[in-house]
């Protein structure tokens, strides 16, 4: 096997293992050998590169939300104007929750150690806070605010259903959130 000197790709490996493994079998069940195993590395490249499981579980977390946040980029940059932004808006639902059951997963993994462990909800709120600012590209902060959380539940409630809500659905619930401007409200 390789040196770390002539495998640069290694650490990626690792952390794309750590993904993959967290997405099969849950959080509980990834392990240090499991991983090494997974990415095809010496188990002491595992603590060559991390300084324990803590650290390569942020890191790789940290990788998997720049992902969603492109995907939210890749949506929302290209809408020209407030109607787009609604469809755009609806296609990401749709998109996150007909897509990779994968994300689905480490999506509800993150949330569920973000709950239990500060370090982790620190993470998942600077994930929230990138993805509201590709929101607030279109709507006024506190639109994008409930935005975002409309797109969770909406993507949650959709991958989940025996029988998904149509797109029609999505785009009434968006317009409900973005026809008003909030600073017209009593």
């Amino acid at each position: 096997m390789a040196t770390g000197h002539t495998d640069p790709q290694r650490r990626e490996r690792i952390i794309a293992a750590t993904l993959d493994l967290i997405a099969e079998e849950g959080i509980a069940r990834v392990s240090h050998r499991k991983i090494a195993t997974r990415a095809g590395v010496p188990l002491g490249s595992m603590t060559y590169h991390f300084s324990g499981i803590d650290q390569l579980l942020r890191e790789a977390f940290g990788r998997f939300t720049d992902h969603i946040v492109a995907v939210f980029d890749a949506h929302l940059g290209a809408a020209a104007d407030r109607e787009q932004a609604r469809q755009a808006v609806a296609d990401l639902v749709h998109e996150l929750s007909e897509g990779s059951q994968r994300d689905l997963v480490l999506t509800q993994e993150l949330y569920t150690l973000a709950a239990r462990q500060p370090a982790y909800r620190a993470l998942t709120h600077e994930w929230m806070r990138r993805s509201r600012v590709h929101l607030e590209k279109h709507f006024d902060p506190a639109t994008a605010r409930q935005l975002d959380a409309l797109i969770e539940g909406l993507t949650l409630h959709r991958a989940l259903a025996r029988e998904p809500h149509g797109r029609d659905l999505t785009l009434e619930a968006v317009a409900r959130i973005t026809t008003t401007d909030p600073r017209s409200r009593p």
